[in-house]
Order: structure tokens, then C-alpha cells, then sequence
């Protein structure tokens, strides 16, 4: 069986060799599961970025002194190769250890030990103690706000999509506090530094390099943003055009069948003139940012190259002194590039962050209310009180005072058209949509009054489209049930006359029976499979109220035989709610409600319905007895 773990505690890593002395205490700093236990994460970028950024405040602090450190590290060294040329010009082979030494010592212990102490201790600080286990822990945090979610959320949004935001909040989030701690101070502490050092040499030189860092500003100031709308435009035509590929080859099938006069060519390549467009606007944008802080950063070497001479032939400076003003001024023009291209990012990592809030941080629609009881096993006593839903809208909607009771232990078949209520019947039930107006009662308790997970642990749910997670058959079928023995799931297996095909499954990982995976949403067992599956996770998880919406619909008539009878045997004792197009399928019932447009029409027995010559169960009834009939008489 799958191990599952308890809140809070965290799971092994199934690499080998994670267990490192050195390593371990070093990345203990942040907790990659820790939760503030907050209900709704900030909902603006900067308060969201803020949020994380205290739970791991003292880290983010020591990569902000480190950050400095860097850029003063970096201005220290040319400021040095400038000092090295002027003991060099001073000093003769002879002397110059002797006069020296304490200096050379002085500056090899900078090249060797505080240079490499200080950069070392910038990775560390970066990768092992943030990176991996902060980001963990935003995405982490993320997870369990948006699993609190209603159905509805779900309904209105794309899976992948929603997966997505969690993994690029955490990474985005990340990323920006790092390299404006990181890359960002740095690169300030060395300009402040690299201007300081040239202001006491020559005011001049200082000048140069404020009017220098105005002319960086404005380029981030008017260039960046037309950079970033050229990104987003890139990024949406390519979604635009992934997506329509996406959608040619998921419906090959019906490409090959169709279009033979290959219509397809003209969207692909319409989408591809669209995305050849953004691209080249992107491309253009890059080339003109780039242009200006070459020219930019030409200016400024020229400037400053051009006072440095003339101070030297005034003798105002030494020739170290040149050294270093322009080695300093050399490595400005290399950063500078580099960072514009990192500020490009804050900017793009900001708006990640904004997009991803617009999704992890909804505040739910459904939530436990405070005080929320755990409600105990119930006894399956259903009652609709004057039931309102109307899907958020003020006219057209479906419930309008709606009452039914059911009793403990009663069979109830749902039966109607579709669009006549009966799935929102049972999802208000499940309360994964919340009424608008009255009140539904389990044993008594509004649904409301108790915690959602305590309420869903009373039903057991099998439905027309089972859905099963891309893990073993084992940890499916116990998915309902934690902590089920190996024999418990094979029982249930059997119930569902599912053991057989399952010891015969094999997955492309060569995992057999039990212990293969089944794919996405299932896919890789047929209909009737996934349905028997389905079923005997029900089965394991011995619910008091099952809610069967088109339970067998997709067995051969064998299978549906055999499992009738174990449903049977499961539904004994049990308050049950059937859903079936197939009336026969349900007929035994001990009542059906029939339902039309939101409201009950009839409710009644089989025997009592079917009477009901100009009733809607018995024009039902007739449609599908009817074409049975005829069936069997065209066959003759």
C-alpha cells in the first residue's frame, strides 16, 4: 500500500543518499511544510510576496548582507589591481616582498578566502537553504488553500492551468525576492561603491557616473514596460497557437476523417503569422533596450576613460589609479547588461505573482463556518426544506421551494429528462454547490452546521463518468478508505467483479494486478472497468448513504447482472439515491420522485407510477419499453 502521512508530517524523499550530515544542517533553516494556517492567502502581488518572504525572514536577511558583500567584493578587486600597478611602479623585484609582503598576503587572503567565503556562501544561502525548500513551501501553502476550493471553482477553470499557477507562484515568488536580495543590491552596492571610489579620485568622474545611472533608470523606466507588453503578446499568440495544435491532435481522428482538402493548414498557419508577428515586435524591443545601454554604457566608458587620462597628464593620478577607474567602469558595462535583462525579470516574476493571487488566492465560495460540528455516522434520514438554487441567477433558475424527505434506509430512484434537476439534486446533497434559499437536513443537522469532509464521509458515490487518479488500482480503490488491509481492497475487487481483470493489467512500467497505474483520469481501462473500479471503492468504503448516478451504465449486461446482486447486498441497511436514464435499472425502487424543470411531478412506486397512463413516468416508461418491443419484433 502507498504510505499516507499525517498533517504536518513530512514524507521521505524516494532519492537515495538525501541524508547528508553537512548538507541537512544547513537546509533545516526553512520548513518546506510549514503553514501559517492562514484561511486566504494576500491577494495583491507585493502582500503575497511580503507574506512568504517574513516566514523565512532570517535567510533572506543573511542573502541580503551577502548580496552586499558581493558587489563590494567585486569593487574591492579592481580597486586592487589598481594599488597592485602602483606598488609594482615603485618597487623593484628586490624590494618589493620585503616592503610589501604584508599587503600581497593582504590581497591574496581577498582573492583566496574572502572572495571564495563570500560567494560560497551566496550559493549556499541561494540553493540549498531558498531555493528548493522555500519554493516548496509556497507551493505547498498554495495547494492546501486551493484544495479548500468548491466544485464550482473547478468547473470554471482548466486543471492544468490551476496546477500551473501553484508551481509558478512558488517559483516567481522565489525568484523575485532572490534577485532583488541577490543580483539587484549587489549590482547597487557596487555602483555606489564603483561611484564613490571614482568621485574621490576625480568629482568629475562622479558626475559622469550619477548622469550615467539617470540614463539607466529612464531606459527601465520607458523601455521596460514596452518590453513586457511585447513579452505578453508573444506569450499569448504562442498559447494561441499550441493550442490550436492541441486541439488538431487530440481530435486526429476526426481530421483525417474530415479534412481531406487539409482546411487545417490555413488556421496553423494563420496562428503561426500572428506568433511570427509578436515575436518579431518582442525581437525588435529586445534589439532597442539593448542598443541603448550599449550606447548608454559607450558614453560612460568613453567619459570616464577620457577624465582619467587627463587627470593622469595633470598628475592629479597615478597609472593604478587609471587601472582601476577603467577596470571598474569595464565590469559597470558588463553588469549592466546583465541586470537589465535581471530587472526584466523582477518585473516579469511581479506580474507571474500578480496572475497566480487571481487564482490561489480566491476566497472560497463554500467554506466550513466556525464552530462547524464533525458530524457522526449518520443515519441516512435526507430532508430538503424548502430548497432554492437558481446557479447565482435572479430568474430562470431551477429549485423554487423545493421539499422531499427520505427516510433512513429508503430506496429512492431519480427519474426525469434531462435538465430536470436531478444532478443538482445530488451536488447540493454533497453540498458542492451551497443553496440559495431553505435548508437541507442529514439526521437533522442543516449540511451547513457540519464540516464538509465529515458530511462527504457519509456517501458513498459512484458515477455515470468515474474518475480515477493515475495511481495503482490498489490506491484507488482504497482512496475512500485509508488504511485498508490488502485483503479488504481484494474483497472489495471481488464484490465489483473487478479481481479478475485486475491480476491480468499490466502498465507500461511492467507494475501488474494491483500494484499498475492506470493513467490519466483512468484511461487506460475501458468504460466498464473504471465503472467496476469505481465500484468497489464504493464497496470498501461502506458509506451509510450511496448515491448511484448511472452506476452500471457503462457494463455489458453480464456484469451488470452479477454486480446488481452486490449491490444489493451493499445497499442493505443503507438510505440509497439512484439516478438512471435506464428505467429498469431502478424500477425496484422503494420510491421514485419524478422530476421536471426543478420541480417533483410525481412520486410513487413503479406499480403506482406506471398506472398513470398520461403521467410523465409513464410516457417514459412506454419511449423505452416501446423501442425494446420493437426491436425484438423487427428481429422476428
Amino acid at each position: 500500500m502507498s504510505r499516507r502521512f499525517k498533517p504536518g508530517q513530512e514524507p521521505e524523499s524516494r532519492f537515495r543518499n538525501m541524508d547528508h550530515p553537512v548538507w541537512n544542517r544547513v537546509e533545516r533553516f526553512v520548513d518546506p511544510f510549514h503553514d501559517t494556517g492562514r484561511e486566504l492567502l494576500p491577494q495583491t502581488a507585493w502582500g503575497f510576496i511580503l507574506y512568504f518572504a517574513n516566514q523565512a525572514r532570517w535567510p533572506f536577511i543573511v542573502l541580503l548582507v551577502v548580496g552586499g558583500l558581493v558587489g563590494g567584493v567585486d569593487a574591492a578587486l579592481y580597486w586592487s589591481v589598481g594599488w597592485l600597478i602602483d606598488i609594482l611602479d615603485n618597487s623593484s623585484p628586490e624590494t618589493l616582498w620585503r616592503d610589501h609582503w604584508h599587503q600581497l598576503v593582504g590581497l591574496a587572503f581577498l582573492l583566496l578566502v574572502v572572495r571564495a567565503v563570500v560567494m560560497i556562501g551566496a550559493a549556499i544561502i541561494e540553493q540549498q537553504v531558498i531555493v528548493p525548500r522555500f519554493y516548496t513551501m509556497i507551493r505547498w501553502q498554495a495547494f492546501r488553500r486551493v484544495i479548500q476550493q468548491p466544485y464550482a471553482f473547478y468547473q470554471n477553470d482548466f486543471a492544468g492551468r490551476i496546477a500551473t499557477k501553484i508551481m509558478q507562484a512558488g517559483e516567481s515568488t522565489g525568484d523575485f525576492i532572490v534577485t532583488s536580495l541577490q543580483a539587484l543590491w549587489s549590482f547597487l552596492t557596487f555602483v555606489i561603491l564603483a561611484g564613490t571610489i571614482l568621485t574621490t579620485l576625480d568629482w568629475r568622474m562622479g558626475v559622469v557616473v550619477a548622469t550615467w545611472g539617470c540614463g539607466y533608470v529612464a531606459i527601465i523606466r520607458f523601455l521596460l514596460p514596452r518590453l513586457r507588453r511585447a513579452g505578453r503578446e508573444n506569450a499569448n499568440e504562442r498559447a494561441v497557437l499550441n493550442g490550436r495544435m492541441v486541439d488538431i491532435f487530440t481530435n486526429i481522428l476526426s481530421v483525417k476523417l474530415f479534412d481531406s482538402g487539409q482546411r487545417e493548414h490555413g488556421g496553423i498557419r494563420q496562428a503561426l503569422t500572428n506568433y511570427l508577428s509578436a515575436v518579431t515586435h518582442l525581437t525588435r524591443m529586445i534589439t532597442t533596450v539593448r542598443a541603448s545601454v550599449a550606447l548608454l554604457n559607450g558614453i560612460l566608458m568613453t567619459a570616464v576613460g577620457t577624465l582619467a587620462v587627463l587627470s593622469w597628464m595633470d598628475g592629479a593620478i597615478s597609472t593604478g589609479s587609471i587601472a582601476a577607474t577603467m577596470g571598474l567602469i569595464f565590469r559597470l558595462n558588463q553588469m549592466s547588461g546583465w541586470m537589465m535583462f535581471n530587472i526584466n525579470g523582477l518585473i516579469r516574476a511581479y506580474s507571474t505573482v500578480q496572475d497566480a493571487t487571481e487564482t490561489i488566492s480566491v476566497v472560497p465560495a463554500i467554506r466550513d463556518k466556525p464552530g462547524a460540528i464533525e458530524m457522526p455516522r449518520s443515519s441516512g434520514h435526507i430532508r430538503f426544506d424548502k430548497v432554492v438554487f437558481h446557479y447565482g441567477k435572479e430568474h430562470g433558475g431551477l429549485f423554487d421551494g423545493l421539499d422531499v424527505e427520505i427516510r433512513p434506509g429508503e430506496k429512492v430512484g431519480l427519474v426525469g429528462p434531462s435538465g430536470a434537476g436531478k444532478s443538482t439534486f445530488v451536488n447540493l446533497l454533497l453540498r458542492l454547490f451551497d443553496v440559495e434559499g431553505g435548508r437541507i437536513l442529514l439526521d437533522g443537522h442543516d449540511i451547513r452546521d457540519v464540516t464538509q469532509a465529515s458530511l462527504r464521509d457519509q456517501f458513498g458515490v459512484v458515477s455515470q463518468e468515474p474518475s480515477l487518479m493515475h495511481r495503482s488500482l490498489r490506491d484507488n480503490i482504497a482512496y475512500g478508505r485509508p488504511g485498508a488491509t490488502e485483503e479488504q481492497v481484494i474483497e472489495a475487487a471481488r464484490q465489483a467483479h473487478a479481481h479478475d481483470f485486475i491480476v491480468g493489467v499490466e502498465d507500461q512500467k511492467r507494475r501488474r494486478g494491483y500494484d499498475a497505474h492506470v493513467g490519466e483520469r483512468g484511461i487506460k481501462l475501458s468504460g466498464g472497468q473504471r465503472q467496476r473500479v469505481a465500484i468497489a471503492r464504493v464497496m470498501l468504503k461502506d458509506a451509510p448513504i450511496l448515491i448511484l448516478d448511472e452506476a452500471t451504465s457503462a457494463l455489458d449486461s453480464d456484469i451488470e447482472a452479477a454486480i446488481q446482486e452486490n449491490l444489493q447486498t451493499l445497499m442493505a441497511g443503507k438510505t440509497v439515491v439512484a439516478i438512471a436514464h435506464r428505467l429498469s435499472t431502478i424500477a425496484a425502487m422503494d420510491r421514485l420522485i419524478v422530476m421536471e424543470n426543478g420541480r417533483i411531478v410525481e412520486t410513487g412506486t413503479h406499480a403506482e407510477l406506471i398506472k398513470k397512463q398520461d403521467g410523465l413516468y409513464a410516457r417514459l416508461w412506454a419511449r423505452q419499453s416501446g423501442g425494446f418491443i420493437a426491436l425484438g419484433e423487427a428481429a422476428e
